[in-house]
């Protein structure tokens, strides 16, 4: 192989895996913009998205067609039962303390998946068969398209639903001024759950389309969950296009250093990148610098 075509071939995991990124980075924005806090439980949203895919199609016989949308929306309702049982009811809505609550509702829901699912490692099968395809010199699983083709209707759908939806747009209302939301008749609440229903359904989509080419266990989501959580600061934390951007930058990055460099320090590279960025541009790539009189 060429030194062109293994750059074609890192570019292309690294679109993937950078896809994958960017589905669990903009979970966190939409929560973030919604809140203000950031939500630990996504890690195992991607996790639960895996996990009920594989006990439709391995225990139930469910068809993957079928399954699929099946999944995504158990875990969307699993997003808004953690906000409306965990978030709405704390008295106290001081940031740091909400974060606390989501970091404790992910270690339950993981105890729960361990419970459930086991310790074991599984594996789902790929939406359209493992018959390896050769683009741009490189080869690539049917997969990996998929990831790329569903990742792009997701940030598109998210688009149209956030600018052109009166829901979309009263969820961008009660981030920006929640007070003025609810004297103008939108429902605070009702908008931030749909919020944790979106971030779980980014979570369960990216759980599901990654699984095929790893592997799925109980805490799987972890260190997809935290990446995805890189590249959200690495855009810009809470600007949706600077979240995609930062997921697929991370993963392209990472890729090209696993494989230039030593697949060893793979997981190392995305939060190296994150300090490097961080130290020259602290509110990310496409992020705003808040001016503070000292």
């Amino acid at each position: 192989m060429s030194f062109q075509e293994q750059i074609s071939q890192f570019l292309l995991s690294g679109l993937t895996t950078g896809s994958i990124y960017a589905l669990v980075a903009l979970g966190f924005c939409i929560i973030h913009n919604a809140t203000g806090i950031v939500n630990f439980t996504q890690v195992d949203f991607i996790t639960l998205g895996g996990m009920v895919m594989y006990s439709l199609l391995r225990l139930l016989g469910v068809g993957q067609l079928a399954a699929f949308p099946l999944a995504v929306g158990a875990v969307a309702m699993v997003g808004a039962l953690v906000q409306r049982f965990t978030i709405q009811p704390s008295r106290s809505k001081e940031v740091i303390h909400l974060i606390f609550i989501t970091i404790g509702v992910s270690i339950v829901l993981r105890g729960g998946i361990k419970q459930i699912w086991g310790k074991s490692s599984m594996a789902l099968p790929h939406i359209s068969g493992e018959e390896p395809l050769r683009l741009l010199g490189a080869t690539v699983l049917p997969q990996s398209l998929w990831v790329l083709g569903i990742t792009l209707l997701v940030v598109v759908g998210l688009h149209l639903f956030f600018t052109r939806t009166l829901t979309g747009k009263a969820m961008r209302a009660t981030a920006s001024n929640p007070l003025a939301s609810n004297l103008m008749g939108v429902e605070a609440n009702r908008m931030v759950m749909l919020s944790f229903a979106l971030s779980g359904t980014l979570g369960a989509v990216a759980g599901v389309l990654i699984t095929p080419i790893t592997t799925l266990a109980y805490d799987v989501g972890i260190i997809i969950g935290l990446k995805g959580f890189a590249g959200a600061i690495l855009g810009g934390y809470g600007n949706f296009f600077g979240a995609v951007l930062g997921g697929l930058l991370l993963g392209v990055l990472e890729a090209l250093g696993a494989g230039l460099v030593s697949s060893a320090y793979k997981d190392v590279i995305a939060f190296v990148i994150l300090l490097m960025v961080l130290f020259v541009r602290p509110a990310g790539i496409l992020g705003r610098g808040e001016a503070r009189r000292v």
